[in-house]
């Protein structure tokens, strides 16, 4: 071995005996062998919820990832949305699959179409809003997948589905509530 190469090798050596954080980690090269199908219309742990007039499935559920992202598909049948918020560590993406939805994204407002994604980094405001009649099916991504997936089932079940209710099991769950829900006119 030539010294430069000898070097350059020794020089990652200490840096090799302690594991990459998560996120560093390649995605393929970590997750188990087995590949994971979630059918169409189907849940991932077949635990369907309905929350804030949606129906979410979980097509990929963090265990799957090791806690790299978690993937909701919901239907949006009413107008609620969630409360103007931010995560201070997990960025979230969305993509309309039907409908239109209004997004407030830090001072920017958006209309998403069907097709449209949107990429709202970690610390940054956003709500969104269905605007469209009818159903609509909205895409939405939290990587790393914290406890995002935890959350939306245990708020589901709550009593009391007002926000003020919400705003503490919120804020453990890396929801940091800022503003009210939009409105979609």
């Amino acid at each position: 071995m030539q010294r430069r190469s000898f070097l350059q090798l020794s020089a990652l050596a200490p840096v090799a005996t302690f594991p990459l954080p998560v996120w560093l980690r390649p995605l393929a090269g970590d997750l188990p062998g087995k590949s994971v199908l979630v059918r169409a219309g189907k849940d991932r742990s077949d635990q369907p919820f309905r929350f804030l007039d949606a129906w979410f499935t979980v097509k990929v559920s963090g265990r799957d990832t090791e806690g790299r992202c978690v993937i909701f598909d919901t239907l949006r049948q009413g107008t609620a949305g969630p409360a103007l918020h931010y995560h201070k560590d997990c960025e979230e993406w969305f993509c309309v699959q039907t409908g239109t939805f209004r997004f407030q994204v830090g001072e920017e407002t958006l209309l998403l179409q069907p097709g449209d994604s949107l990429l709202v980094p970690r610390g940054v405001n956003h709500a969104f809003v269905k605007t469209s009649p009818g159903d609509a099916r909205l895409l939405l991504m939290h990587q790393p997948a914290g406890t995002m997936e935890e959350f939306f089932r245990t708020a589901s079940k709550l009593a009391d589905q007002r926000l003020e209710a919400r705003i503490a099991l919120a804020a453990q769950h890396d929801i940091h509530i800022v503003g009210q829900p939009l409105k979609p006119d």
